[in-house]
């Protein structure tokens, strides 16, 4: 049972291709994504998996309450991850899907803009309240459920064009809203992306599903035979991608170690020290600011930068 929660955003910055495997649509190779909803996300078996592959590949020393071990130690990776051979034991920490919650659409002006929806929103605001985190700025607790649809920061933001935004073909009536600038402000401090509140704007659901679906990108790709330099037959596919600029989210779910003998639990076994944080102190101590997820690797897709909740 998990015991503690620390969210943690995740910004895309090359394309990113989490898959699903081939598919009889349009698109050979569709990205993952939300069976009730349709909005994109990272499965958390594939988030942990990219996460575990960082850990194992990271020999630096860290400080773990009052005991030092590598971040590589296999040992104290099977605990937190769990073994891969034998599955004798339950990894202690956990994660979520990762979930949208910014997405960049082209703009008439400003380059592009980063929407989302009232549902969006509001489910974030549930799945921080779960973790025992407030969304506040300088004390200042922010009312999520006061921001509406078509609406945009109260500065000015450069999508802006006589109080409308024009993004890809689509010309959207928008009227400022306290709330959303400070929610804006906010997500600056926790990811440090500066220009968040100069291009959010909230859209409706349903335009917002329509971009989600519609606004990723889709590459055709090819295989070269060396032998006639055409292409092979049967190589043609197109891959589906999110794009870059994407904000998720996710949480970090910390449980107690799952071993009886506290000979067992490694560093994690310290006198008068709660387990659970000090599975949380190791993840914060490994966590990788930037890291690769899902495919393509080869190419340079999946790039993303990770930041953790800090209060």
């Amino acid at each position: 049972m998990f015991k503690k929660a620390l969210p943690f955003f995740i910004h895309v910055i090359t394309p990113l291709h989490a898959g699903t495997g081939q598919e009889l649509g349009i698109v050979d190779l569709p990205i993952q994504r939300e069976r009730h909803t349709g909005f994109p996300k990272i499965e958390a078996s594939g988030l942990k998996g990219s996460i575990r592959e960082v850990f194992k590949e990271n020999n630096k020393k860290v400080k773990v309450g009052n005991k030092e071990v590598s971040i590589n130690d296999k040992i104290t990776i099977d605990l937190i991850f769990g073994p891969e051979a034998e599955v004798s034991h339950a990894g202690a920490l956990g994660f979520t899907d990762a979930r949208i919650l910014l997405f960049p659409v082209k703009s008439m002006k400003g380059v592009f803009a980063h929407i989302t929806c009232p549902e969006i929103l509001k489910r974030f605001k549930e799945e921080m309240t779960i973790a025992g985190k407030e969304i506040k700025i300088n004390e200042q607790k922010i009312n999520i459920d006061a921001i509406p649809e078509n609406s945009y920061p109260e500065n000015d933001p450069e999508i802006l064009v006589s109080n409308k935004v024009i993004l890809e073909e689509y010309t959207f009536e928008v009227e400022p809203n306290k709330d959303l600038k400070l929610f804006a402000d906010w997500l600056v401090q926790k990811t440090d992306i500066e220009e968040i509140p100069q291009k959010i704007v909230v859209l409706s659901d349903d335009d917002f599903k329509d971009f989600v679906h519609l606004s990723t990108e889709v590459i055709t790709r090819i295989k070269i035979d060396n032998a006639t330099g055409t292409v092979q037959t049967g190589a043609l596919f197109t891959e589906e991608f999110l794009p870059a600029e994407t904000l998720l989210y996710s949480l970090a779910l910390a449980s107690p170690i799952f071993k009886e003998k506290p000979e067992e639990k490694g560093i994690f076994n310290q006198d008068g020290k709660d387990e659970t944080e000090l599975v949380l102190a190791f993840f914060k101590a490994g966590r990788p600011e930037v890291m690769q997820i899902g495919g393509d690797a080869t190419i340079g897709k999946g790039i993303v930068r990770i930041k953790l909740w800090e209060d």
